[in-house]
């Protein structure tokens, strides 16, 4: 592909599980990337920006969340800008100030940027689930779609776990969509559900963890899966999945708007029941999720995602966990 035809790209947060996946995608579709991380000298993080650079023209830019200014040349030229970097600090001491205003700040932050830049066609910002279903849903049979959001009076005022989380995705959201119609900026927000599957980045805190400590038995994590089986429901996709959506979205002029991006519905007791079967050696506990409800109460629908033409490809749970056992082997989750 000549310099003229290549697109480039901006994903922020680079070292994050999403943010690499899409890199990777990107480079291998073709595009030239922009990555930001925090630290571009922290190896620990980032070494496998240095793999990825094989594929293609990829580069690494020094950016933070908190500094006005900061995404300027990363953003510079490119046709599309993809919002992946978030405050992650689930268990802030201050989650007013370190996930909710963070939030907010960061994601305006880039999209100063992108108008600055001139060129940036679209962005693309990757919320989360946690902004369209963290409600108080009576009784069973919920569909979930671009019209839901999280219930932020409910939130702040029960303050259930994760409230914070929930809260600042949907007011970054909120304010992006405010600030996108003020600058005339064309903005996609894709809500990925429980994502699932293989990624280039070494640290992963995300839902892998979480769903492989059915087979490693951690405790901390076992409990964040309990307290997502409560509600009966989890809807899954594959990291593949949700990164070829993202581009996709990017690409199709058509598209507008909010777009969930889930594969597949099923329950916390489903999940544990399919990995006990494929995976008998690691001697899985079913029993602790007894009780728990058989069927989802709720259910995302990516109805309007594949009404614009777009396909899964991993649809079912053994499709998306062939490569999750073995990438917990290499992130030290799992024994070899």
């Amino acid at each position: 592909m000549s310099a003229v035809e290549r697109k480039t790209a901006c994903v922020t947060g680079g070292n994050g599980y999403i943010a690499s996946a899409l890199i990777k995608m990107l480079l291998e579709k073709g595009y030239a990337v922009n990555t930001t991380v925090r630290n571009p000298d922290d190896m620990e993080k980032n070494s496998h920006l240095k793999d990825l650079q094989k594929l293609g023209p990829l580069k690494v830019f020094r950016a933070d969340l908190d500094e006005e200014g900061s995404f300027d040349e990363a953003v510079a030229g490119c046709d599309y800008a993809f919002l992946v970097a978030a405050p992650m600090n689930i268990n802030s001491e201050n989650p007013e100030k370190e996930m909710i205003e963070a939030g907010v700040q960061g994601t305006l932050n880039v999209m100063r940027s992108c108008v600055k830049a001139g060129t940036v066609k679209r962005v693309i910002l990757t919320s989360s689930v946690a902004a369209v279903a963290s409600r108080p849903l009576q009784g069973d049979g919920h569909v979930l779609d671009e019209d839901s959001w999280s219930d932020v009076e409910y939130l702040t005022r029960e303050k259930p776990p994760a409230w914070a989380y929930s809260v600042s995705k949907v007011l970054l959201e909120k304010a992006a969509c405010k600030f996108a119609e003020e600058n005339n900026i064309s903005l996609i927000t894709v809500f990925p559900v429980f994502t699932l599957g293989a990624a280039p980045t070494p640290v992963t805190r995300t839902s892998v963890p979480t769903v492989l400590s059915l087979l490693s038995g951690d405790e901390v994590q076992l409990k964040n899966l309990k307290g997502l089986a409560s509600t009966g429901s989890l809807a899954v996709v594959a990291v593949d999945d949700l990164c070829r959506a993202e581009i996709f979205l990017a690409e199709k002029e058509s598209a507008s708007g909010r777009y969930i991006c889930s594969s597949l519905n099923t329950t916390v007791v489903a999940l544990a029941r399919f990995v006990a079967g494929k995976y008998p050696q690691y001697n899985v506990k079913t029993d602790c999720f007894e009780g728990f409800p058989e069927k989802p109460k709720v259910c995302c629908s990516s109805e309007k995602l594949i009404r614009e033409g777009f396909e899964f490809k991993c649809t079912n749970l053994d499709e998306i966990f062939d490569d999750l056992v073995e990438y917990g082997k290499a992130l030290g989750i799992l024994p070899h």
